[in-house]
């Protein structure tokens, strides 16, 4: 009688990915996590005048497995710290992101406060130019048609709710797993507001795209 063969070991790990503000899996086309189950969260409609938390909720019904490692990007960060408010995680990586209401930029509270951020016209959304490839770190011909495709892209709708939940967000609760990746260049959520884990130098909000070399490598000891 043959000895019964030890199985091949797997790696089975179940990564959900969380895009930025109106992006898709396009900003994260650039990482490797080969070997690894790696599933995109969809966003979907906002309802009229919903929370954060319930949005949440409702996403849920993309995440299958047990324990999943989320990683989050900008303000796919923050949902994924509002997802493990809900689910038990293995792990949850923030890029270029928050993790608390006390990290939202003192600006951005104002703005929400006062209202302000509901006055910006959608038909900004459609283009970019020089100010947005400066705040979103774009300089190769590359990723600035890629943020003009995302920006295109996106929901007006969603847009806004999105922006009403950054400015007003008021987390307080963090996963005991959690590690933040943060870059030094990034303007939209500048790193001297946020408690970083893993700093990247002069990395942008697009670091995922022009830095992908230096975000794989801590991805892949993060994630072993």
């Amino acid at each position: 009688m043959q000895p019964a063969t030890k199985p091949f070991k797997t790696l089975t790990k179940s990564l959900y990915l969380f895009s930025g503000l109106g992006a898709d899996k396009r900003i994260f086309q650039r990482l490797d996590l080969s070997g690894y189950s790696v599933n995109y969260i969809e966003w979907i409609a906002p309802l009229e005048g919903e929370t954060i938390e319930h949005y949440a909720a409702r996403l849920l019904c993309q995440i299958t497995s047990q324990k999943p490692t989320l990683i989050g990007l900008s303000f796919g960060g923050m949902m994924a710290v509002e997802i493990a408010k809900l689910i038990e995680t293995e792990k949850v990586i923030l890029i270029s992101s928050i993790k608390s209401g006390n990290e939202v930029p003192f600006y951005y509270r104002w703005m929400g406060h006062a209202g302000f951020h509901k006055r910006i016209p959608s038909g900004l959304l459609k283009n970019t130019n020089f100010l947005t490839n400066w705040l979103f770190g774009t300089v190769s011909p590359f990723d600035q048609k890629l943020l003009k495709e995302i920006m295109g892209d996106t929901n007006p709708a969603f847009f806004s709710w999105a922006v009403n939940q950054v400015v007003l967000w008021k987390n307080k609760t963090l996963p005991k797993n959690l590690v933040h990746i943060h870059g030094t260049g990034d303007r939209i959520l500048p790193i001297r507001f946020t408690e970083y884990d893993i700093v990247v130098k002069k990395g942008g909000h697009f670091m995922t795209l022009n830095r992908s070399d230096e975000i794989n490598q801590i991805l892949r000891l993060q994630l072993e």
